[in-house]
Formats: C-alpha cells, structure tokens, sequence
C-alpha cells in the first residue's frame, strides 16, 4: 500500500497569516517545523495503520518548505516547482492508493484562514461547474481519474467542512479554528499531530483503489479582481470571457483542466502590477 501526502501550508498549525508562509522571512522559519510536525504526524499514523510506503508531494509556494533532515525516515519527499499535476504530482504514477491533503485551506472568496486558490490574492473565486471550487476539490477531481480515493484531510475547522463535499468518506483533522482570514485559535503542536497521528491511522483502511471516475466535461470559470487579468488569462487558448472579470474554459478531463488551470493562474500572476494588482 503506498499513500500519497500533498502538503500545503496555509492549513497547518500556528500558520494564521501571510507572515508564516511566505519563503524567506523569519516567521516563515519558524513555521516550517510545525508544518513538518503535521505531515509527520500523518506519515507515521499511516505507518502505523499498515501503509508500506508514503510518498510527500510539497504542494506549498515554491515547494521547498518541508524540513527533509526532520522528516520520518521511511518516507520519501517530492519537492520542488513545475511538476506535471503541481499538488498532486505522482498520482499519475499508477501506484497510489490513497491520498492525503494535509495542510489545505478553503477557496477564494470564501471563510477560512488563508483562504485562496492557488494565488494569495487577484482571484475572487473559482467554480467548477457552476459550484464554488477550492484547491482540496480541484484535486481531489484529478485523484478520482487516476482511481485514487482522498482519505484524509488536515487544515482549519472550515477546511473540514469544504472537504465534506468532495471527500465525505475522508478523515478530517481541524488543527485550529477559523476567526478571521488572518487569525485562529490554535491548538498546539503536541495535540495536534497526536490528532493527525490517530486519524492517518484509521485513514488506511480508506486506502482502496476504485475504478477511474471520468466526471467530464468539466467547466471552470475563474473572478479576478481587475479586469485587466481577465484579458491576461484569454491567452491562453480555450479560455474565453464570461462575465465582468469572470472567465470560463472546458475540458474533458481534469488532468486537462487542472493544467489549464495552472497556465491561467502563471500568466495572471505575471500580469499584476505592483501596488495596483
């Protein structure tokens, strides 16, 4: 049995503004072992629950967040920028039977600590096919194509709920309650990996490869907040207007549509200016 951990870090514990996870900065430092403590704690439970390899996909900034040297030894770490499927890179390998999102977060424009997708900022929301879309849905559309069920989830208590929606069977671990965008009450690191611990560990009996489910066609229409990223993101080919600052594109798969995805929000990202977006 080999589990797959897509590691992100706006959902970890402590993490409750932008000052905790933006490489570089002193905060940041301070975070990335409670990060590590969390995705720890999920390799080891699944360990325990009788997985034979995990395998962490960083999914977080520039993908270099996770403290290797801290990392438990029996686990192996993928990490780096402009792999294929970006947060869940490896699935496609065909020998995943499970996947965890530890760490994640809600969608633009929706409550929740961080919330955001895939950008910090400029997009004001994401739907997929017509129903208001986060990272940890996008994702767990791109798993169900490979055959691979989300077994668990880790992030804020409104991270739980989101994943109630796309992962109902999955187990959730709340590792601090949202306030505010940029505020939480925390729980410590000690109790929360002892929570990440136990839930890993009953998550691998989740892990069970099913059929591909091909739910496609899938639209996706994204809401910037100025108009001038809409045009930037009609470059890429499919992608068309939909609404004031809105636009919407179609694919069959979601392998597609999460690369189309991942085009968009590269050229939108180089089209914001500074102070004015």
């Amino acid at each position: 049995m080999k589990i797959l951990i897509s590691a992100d870090m706006e959902g970890a514990t402590g993490v409750t503004w932008p000052a905790d996870v933006l490489p570089g900065g002193p905060q940041w430092e301070r975070c990335r072992p409670m990060f590590t403590s969390d995705v720890n704690a999920a390799v080891t439970g699944f360990f325990e629950g009788g997985a034979d390899e995990v395998l962490i996909n960083e999914a977080h900034w520039t993908m270099r967040n996770l403290l290797l040297e801290r990392l438990d030894d029996r686990a192996e770490m993928l990490t780096g920028r402009h792999k294929s499927l970006s947060m869940v890179e490896g699935v496609q390998r065909g020998d995943i039977d499970g996947v965890a999102f530890v760490g994640y977060h809600t969608g633009a424009g929706t409550e929740g600590v961080l919330a955001h997708t895939y950008l910090a900022n400029s997009i004001t929301g994401v739907w997929l096919n017509g129903k208001r879309a986060s990272e940890g849905m996008l994702n767990a559309h791109v798993v169900a194509e490979y055959g691979v069920p989300v077994v668990l989830v880790t992030g804020d208590d409104k991270t739980i709920v989101d994943a109630h929606d796309y992962a109902p069977q999955a187990k959730g671990v709340a590792v601090k309650d949202y306030v505010s965008r940029y505020a939480a009450v925390c729980r410590t690191p000690q109790r929360t990996a002892a929570d990440i611990r136990a839930a890993a560990k009953e998550a691998t009996a989740l892990a069970v490869r099913h059929e591909p489910v091909s739910g496609g066609p899938f639209t996706i229409e994204l809401e910037f907040d100025a108009e001038h990223l809409a045009g930037a993101a009609t470059v890429v080919p499919g992608v068309a207007p939909s609404g004031e600052r809105r636009v919407a594109y179609t694919t069959e798969t979601m392998f597609d549509g999460i690369r189309c995805f991942k085009a968009v929000t590269t050229l939108v990202s180089a089209a914001v200016e500074e102070q004015y977006g």
